[in-house]
């Protein structure tokens, strides 16, 4: 079957990079699947799972926003944040989790809201993918 390059990278470095047979994402403009010899496109990428289809196997990738770029023989993938859902630091997650919650709950004016959403996003995000809820 043909494949494709996918690479990962965020600021701190790359995350993931690997021949897949398939790639699936969250867009802004809905879930993207992308197949080797797609057309060429650019794509800004929500809070979500970046899946990764290999023979019989998925891997996830946890991304926190960013751009995916699409070539006929490549996928990059330009996040803010990404982590492999083995590499997901479980305890970390559930404590960014119930921190952003306690915020959102406060109801204090020195709070912002719309910061405290994206951290919980971003949060529950990273556990589902490490528990692998797909």
């Amino acid at each position: 079957m043909k494949t494709i390059k996918v690479s990962v990278v965020t600021p701190d470095g790359p995350v993931y990079e690997a021949d897949v047979e398939m790639v699936s994402a969250k867009a802004q403009s809905g879930e993207l699947g992308v197949l080797p010899g797609h057309i060429p496109m650019v794509a800004p990428l929500e809070i979500g799972a970046v899946r990764l289809k290999k023979g019989n196997a998925t891997e996830l990738v946890a991304v926190s926003g960013g751009f995916l770029e699409v070539r006929p023989d490549r996928v990059t993938i330009l996040a803010q944040a990404a982590e492999r859902a083995e590499d997901i630091d479980v305890a970390r997650a559930k404590a960014a989790k119930e921190r952003a919650e306690r915020r959102l709950q406060a109801k204090r004016e020195d709070i912002d809201y719309n910061r405290a959403e994206l951290a919980l996003r971003r949060a529950l995000n990273r556990l589902n993918v490490a528990n692998r809820n797909f």
